[in-house]
């Protein structure tokens, strides 16, 4: 018995022994994306006939289908018959809101009422080929609790950098103008002066910002301002920039006015948001800087057909609609950088696409450059270069497909066919969400 326990003891050491010994790896389980036609964004050039092999959530290789068979375990995509691009990035949204311009509306939003709206959108904008936004603008930084829902997988939607509450001035265009004096309103972000616009941008960290917004003219949805005025002062500009900058981020400038624009510029902020009266001394300046521009001109196009604005908002939208585009043509002449953004939730989420056409119609860009604007120019702009922007191995493997060629007709984003983010597929090609 002494012997019979003596070698059971050493038979389950010997199993102990054993199970500890490394075992063969996995083979990760392949997605191999037959595409038609591949867009290289950054040369221009067509591909036929490429495979995207994706691995977990990134692009592990791309090479031509005749030369990538398919191994005992892979999953095949065919897009035999369409163009597939990177997934495109707007950098210029509020995803927590929506197209309710009457006053009462407004005034009775709640942070609840934006996080519910942000789950509905972000669904949306991801199915309309965006797998990347920047959220400029949300209340109770409801856009940060929604990033990370995304992230989480809790929640569908594209991956977002998120600034939570603009910063503005005491009565400006990201203060809270509607009610009288006896309720004290005043908007999240509103600091005044170098040391509150300081801590105001640590704030926005604290809570999970990662891109600050500050409003540095007046805007057109808001009461009481005017277009053309700066609010901050060069000296409160570039105390934000300072202070972002050396905390990591990077600042958009809501700016209509061409002297907010210059101050802007000059501050060092990354980017002028919509730009509508920019002039010839505010270009020489963002070309000379390295500013990009973030024009927001399919809403006007949609605002004219279907908007329906308060009278003290439509005059401001009339003015805008009169100078942004021959400005904002003259500043792409003249070789100003341009990412792509749109404003969505002042015309609905989900019609991003419409974006491009007006770049090509409107400012004379190529359906190239365009493209461009939307995918390298814009992971540039957000500093995720790395991550996305264009179809690289190691990128995440963010995939759009449509039918037709891009380089001819930009409108073909409007309805995008296929949507792979991070290597899961949400529409087309039997999309596991």
């Amino acid at each position: 018995m002494r012997i019979r326990s003596e070698l059971l003891l050493a038979l389950s050491l010997t199993c102990v022994g054993l199970s500890g010994l490394a075992q063969p790896a996995a083979t990760p389980t392949r997605t191999l994306i037959r595409a038609g036609h591949l867009l290289d964004v950054h040369s221009g050039k067509l591909l036929d006939a490429q495979t995207i092999v994706v691995v977990g959530e990134t692009i592990q290789s791309i090479a031509p289908t005749a030369s990538t068979p398919a191994a005992p375990g892979d999953k095949e995509i065919d897009l035999g018959s369409m163009t597939v691009t990177p997934g495109l990035i707007d950098v210029h949204t509020h995803i927590t809101m929506n197209t309710e311009f009457d006053p009462y509306k407004e005034l009775t939003s709640t942070n609840a009422k934006e996080a519910i709206n942000g789950v509905v959108n972000a669904q949306k904008t991801l199915l309309a080929g965006f797998t990347t936004i920047r959220n400029v603008g949300a209340g109770g930084y409801t856009d940060v609790d929604l990033r990370d829902a995304v992230d989480s997988g809790q929640v569908i939607g594209p991956h977002m950098q998120v600034s939570g509450p603009a910063l503005g001035i005491t009565g400006g265009h990201c203060d809270d103008n509607l009610l009288p004096f006896e309720y004290h309103q005043v908007g999240e972000g509103v600091a005044d002066g170098i040391a509150a616009v300081q801590q105001k941008v640590r704030q926005n960290i604290k809570y999970g910002a990662t891109v600050i917004k500050v409003c540095a003219t007046g805007g057109v949805l808001s009461k009481g301002d005017s277009l053309q005025a700066s609010q901050y002062t060069l000296e409160e500009l570039k105390a934000i920039v300072a202070e972002a900058h050396r905390l990591g981020l990077k600042v958009a400038a809501h700016a209509h006015g061409a002297q907010g624009i210059l101050w802007s510029s000059q501050a060092g902020i990354d980017s002028i948001e919509h730009g509508s009266f920019v002039d010839a001394a505010g270009i020489a300046e963002m070309k000379k800087n390295g500013t990009y521009m973030v024009p927001t001109l399919y809403l006007e196009d949609w605002m004219i057909e279907n908007g329906h604005l308060p009278p003290f908002y439509q005059q401001k939208m009339k003015d805008t609609i009169a100078v942004a585009k021959p400005n904002i043509k003259k500043a792409y002449e003249a070789g100003v950088k341009f990412a792509l953004g749109t404003d969505a939730a002042v015309y609905p989420h989900g019609l991003n696409g419409h974006e491009l056409e007006v770049y090509v119609r409107d400012l004379g860009m190529t359906p190239l450059a365009a493209i461009q604007s939307g995918t390298v120019n814009a992971a540039d702009l957000m500093g995720w270069s790395d991550k996305t922007g264009s179809l690289d191995p190691g990128k995440w493997a963010d995939i759009i497909a449509v039918d037709g060629n891009p380089l001819q007709d930009v409108k073909l984003f409007q309805d995008v066919k296929f949507v792979m983010k991070s290597g899961v597929v949400y529409k087309g090609g039997n999309a596991a969400k």
